[in-house]
């Protein structure tokens, strides 16, 4: 009877063991993750957009809020936020910008097609998958605008793929879209419900938890009315006049010049130097300094920065030492310009309206601003383009607060890879956990297995632990993944 007892208690010792051992793993695997980072490529309908731009709608799309486009037909959303648990695969990923769908116009000079996408979020669960995104509409033949917020798009085919188990990136490609009803009465009555769309790809960073914040400790320095010593108060922010030392500007140049450099004519590519940012549909040529009359709304601003073109047939063009300035309510941004072999200093490239450069919250800020070639600019680009061309918009933002923080660049995440897409069941086997990409923000395929080792060893002790309760030890049976030209429609 002793001996038995001792036996059950020796098991019990060796389970609790290995409980408090494998506790932690377990956890660290199942917690949810946040998605900071990523991009969504959609082309929404492929054959809506021909439609828009074709001679019967006669129309055009812009993008806004930072989106891109990428390849012949898709738009790029950028900079995805949410949370992706990898314990039951749940993810949910929101991300940035939007595409404006304009045609058939009217005498009036307004259009009867008048439709905008934006911030579409991904939200899986459970097997099923729905795209939700912001939808503003003009009814087709009533003409009544309509406005709904994260609308539930359409629903997305995942075919058994298995979320569970992945690390970072969390990637998807080519999963089928279907219009759903409510996604075909924002679409403006164009489609039924039921219509297939573009397919959706994705690919979202993951981290883990952020970890609770620490309760802080009563503020020492406090004198006995309570009150902090005069030299320890925060100083109040106050608008500087004058000079600033913090500032960006970001302009894509144009949309379907970058197209017409990486297509199958120009077969090139650009290049980013001396701390240029790359933010998907625009560049961003930051560390910008200069003087700011905040009464006069004037601006005089140096950035840092450079791009460089190269393609085909001769193509080399170079944009460095970007300027610019703002007076009486219009800015220029200049730059000098390299090109055929020359280089030309302070150019005068393009002209926007700034009309209202005032400080709000510690920023002088002009956001996706229409601008236009000058006639220098049109020279620079070898007349490829006529002066007076509408050029990509331009966005300035300069802290004339030192507190005040400039506005992020789009993030499109990491690179996606193979080993990141989940894996796809099939019916000849069951599917396997997606492999974990190696990453530092993840917890990759060690921390996978070492959990999967620790409950094979689980089993053992509860095996054992049964075994010595039938004083017949038996062994625990063993364990057994473009463009045609630079002004190929529709237009920017």
């Amino acid at each position: 009877m002793s001996s038995s007892r001792s036996a059950r208690a020796l098991a019990v010792a060796l389970l609790a063991v290995l409980l408090g051992a494998l506790l932690p793993a377990i956890t660290a695997q199942a917690a949810s993750r946040t998605v900071q980072g990523g991009r969504l490529d959609w082309g929404i309908k492929s054959s809506f957009q021909s439609y828009v731009t074709g001679p019967i709608a006669n129309g055009s799309w812009s993008l806004t809020g930072g989106a891109a486009t990428v390849g012949g037909s898709q738009f790029r959303f950028h900079s995805a936020t949410g949370s992706y648990d990898p314990d039951t695969g749940a993810l949910s990923a929101g991300f940035s910008g939007g595409v404006h769908f304009t045609g058939h116009k009217k005498a009036d000079g307004s259009n009867e097609l008048d439709l905008t996408i934006s911030r579409p979020t991904v939200r899986i669960n459970g097997g099923s998958g729905t795209l939700h995104a912001d939808m503003v509409s003009k009814e087709r033949g009533t003409g009544k605008v309509s406005s709904r917020s994260q609308v539930p798009l359409a629903t997305l085919g995942l075919g058994g793929i298995d979320m569970k188990g992945g690390s970072t990136p969390i990637a998807l490609t080519g999963v089928p879209a279907t219009l759903t009803a409510q996604g075909a009465a924002a679409f403006a009555g164009y489609y039924t419900a039921g219509t297939p769309l573009d397919p959706i790809s994705l690919s979202v960073d993951t981290r883990g938890a952020a970890a609770e914040p620490k309760p802080t400790a009563p503020d020492e320095k406090k004198d006995e009315g309570g009150k902090k010593d005069e030299d320890e108060a925060e100083p109040k922010g106050e608008e500087k006049a004058g000079r600033f030392e913090d500032a960006t500007v970001d302009w894509g140049v144009r949309r379907t010049f970058r197209e017409y450099v990486t297509g199958s004519i120009g077969q090139g590519e650009w290049t980013l130097a001396d701390g240029a940012q790359d933010g998907g549909a625009l560049f961003r040529f930051p560390q910008g300094k200069g003087t700011y009359d905040a009464k006069k709304q004037t601006l005089d601003a140096d950035f840092s920065g450079s791009i460089r073109f190269t393609g085909a047939h001769g193509l080399d063009l170079k944009f460095a030492g970007v300027t610019v300035a703002v007076a009486e309510g219009e800015g220029t941004l200049s730059a000098d310009v390299t090109s055929e072999g020359a280089t030309r200093k302070g150019v005068p490239v393009i002209t926007f309206p700034a009309k209202d450069l005032a400080p709000k919250e510690g920023l002088a800020v002009l956001t996706e601003v229409p601008a236009t070639l000058t006639a220098d600019g049109a020279k620079a680009f070898g007349s490829l383009y006529k002066a007076g061309t509408a050029m990509d918009p331009v966005s300035l933002a300069v802290a004339v607060d030192e507190k005040a923080r400039l506005p992020a660049l789009p993030d499109l995440g990491s690179e996606p890879t193979a080993a990141a897409e989940p894996t796809k069941k099939t019916a000849e086997e069951p599917s396997a956990a997606p492999a974990a990409a190696a990453s530092d923000s993840g917890p990759g395929t060690g921390t996978y297995l070492a959990v999967g080792g620790g409950v094979l060893l689980l089993a053992a002790a509860g095996a054992a632990f049964f075994a010595l309760r039938r004083r017949a030890a038996q062994p625990a049976p063993e364990a057994a993944d473009v463009s045609a030209g630079p002004d190929a429609p529709p237009t920017s």
